[in-house]
């Protein structure tokens, strides 16, 4: 059978993977917090992982990989978003939801086995906590409820810090009601105005870290092979989760195999609000501040050029270089991509197993478009999550091109005649239009690209 080497957080160390059970192949990812639009950097890690997982279902077949992502519907940001609002919390989830799998659907994304809602697991979160306390993990102060950092001694292995290093270089909650500054919260109290469940310890709700801890046993067991996310993640939340489980299920491994992938940065700085560079994938698809719409299979191709280990640096100059990149696949014949199979090309496998090395299968599915080897690079493109649909003119082209030679021929008489002028505005709305033009001494060449858009052809009729 193939063999896939993995980069292990946990471990740092790359090392082959072996699961489980090669019948039950099981992989949780976190996912997101539903009050708004999922932002850019949201994406990168459910494109990473959808790629794994899709080498993953190569590998060990559809039927034996189970691949779960979770919803965070309870959280402070989600009662604020309703308080300011006035809108339902449910109705902010559903909506939030449904955005978020839309968008995602749009990068190429499939849908995981299992999407749970933390609401949905609130009784199994109860019986952790009370597991915890009962083996002196956890304890409760002041209708609070709070997990005991120094009663697990293999804490800080994920992130490679001591439990002292972490006071001094975090910033920790200082509450009145903590033993040590590191615990952190498994169960709060809710009042009349936020959503709240009943518990031994009195109407509250959750803690963030508790929900993936309950989520992922009740889902996958005490022991699985895979949980990843984004590596801003990694502390404090997977390092409360592992410490969680482990104390719950001392015979489990919780996860076996860590990955992490790295941050994104927008034109060399942080993304944010403030420096203007905030942007969500529903505004790189829609266009956003005059930009025109990005298609999900770009979007999905620029956050794959780079390894997911390494941070990306999302630019205009290299989302223009990654759509004209893509386009190339597509551009001798679109329809060369349909069909059903999804066979991975040895070279493209290899670079996939490695590590997911996604960069260097991209080099190889280059290779092949350059041999013409389509028997191979269809069905490779295909099983990555590449379809070519965005490439097919939105409307019929071909009915155009009288009217298209027309312009062009009026636009080489210009240039004998030496009305430049004329020359350059009729080049420019071509290409406006979405059409290339290539000029070999008195003779332009063109052809329709994946953004013709007729009614700008037709305005210059």
């Amino acid at each position: 059978m193939t063999t896939i080497q993995l980069h292990n957080t946990k471990t740092r160390r790359k090392k082959p993977f072996e699961p489980l059970d090669e019948n039950d192949v099981r992989m949780y990812v976190c996912g997101p917090t539903v009050y708004d639009r999922a932002h850019l950097g949201n994406a990168r890690p459910v494109v990473v992982f959808d790629v794994l997982y899709r080498l993953l279902r190569h590998v060990y077949g559809p039927d034996h990989v189970t691949y779960v992502r979770n919803f965070t519907d309870v959280d402070d940001k989600i009662n604020a978003r309703a308080a300011e609002s006035g809108r339902e919390i449910g109705a902010i989830t559903d909506e939030t939801i449904e955005w978020f799998l839309q968008d995602m659907g749009a990068l190429g994304a499939l849908e995981p086995n299992a999407m749970p809602r933390a609401t949905g697991y609130i009784p199994q979160m109860v019986v952790m906590i009370e597991a915890l306390i009962a083996g002196g993990h956890a304890y409760e102060k002041e209708g609070h409820v709070l997990f005991r950092v120094r009663s697990y001694k293999e804490y800080g292995k994920l992130s490679g810090r001591s439990v002292d290093d972490m006071i001094a270089g975090a910033r920790v909650e200082v509450a009145p009601f903590k033993e040590d500054p590191m615990d952190f919260v498994l169960w709060k109290p809710s009042g009349a105005d936020l959503p709240g469940w009943p518990s031994p310890w009195g109407r509250g709700r959750p803690g963030w870290h508790i929900e993936c801890s309950a989520m992922a046993y009740e889902l996958l067991g005490e022991s699985f092979d895979i949980h990843g996310g984004g590596n801003d993640l990694m502390f404090p939340h997977h390092e409360n989760e592992i410490a969680q489980s482990a104390c719950v299920h001392p015979k489990g491994d919780f996860a076996r195999v860590w990955m992490h992938n790295e941050m994104l940065q927008v034109e060399g700085k942080k993304m944010s609000k403030s420096l203007g560079n905030f942007f969500t994938v529903r505004d790189l698809l829609d266009g956003h501040d005059g930009q025109p719409p990005v298609p999900g299979e770009v979007i999905r191709w620029m956050l794959l050029k780079t390894h997911y280990r390494r941070p990306i640096d999302w630019t205009k100059h290299g989302l223009s270089e990654a759509k004209r990149e893509l386009a190339s696949f597509y551009e001798i014949d679109p329809e060369f991509m349909t069909g059903t199979d999804e066979r991975i090309a040895k070279p493209v496998l290899d670079a996939l197993c490695d590590d997911l090395n996604v960069p260097k299968a991209i080099a190889a599915l280059h290779e092949m478009r350059q041999s013409l080897n389509f028997e191979d690079l269809s069905p490779t493109m295909r099983a990555l999550g590449f379809n070519g649909e965005w490439a097919m003119p939105k409307q019929p082209a071909l009915s155009y091109g009288t009217s298209v030679n027309f312009i062009v021929s009026d636009l080489d008489d210009s240039r004998k005649n030496k009305d430049y002028e004329r020359a350059d505005q009729l080049r420019a709305g071509l290409v406006r239009a979405g059409i290339e033009i290539n000029t070999v001494g008195d003779v332009s060449h063109w052809k329709f690209t994946p953004d013709f858009d007729a009614s700008k052809l037709e305005e210059m009729l």
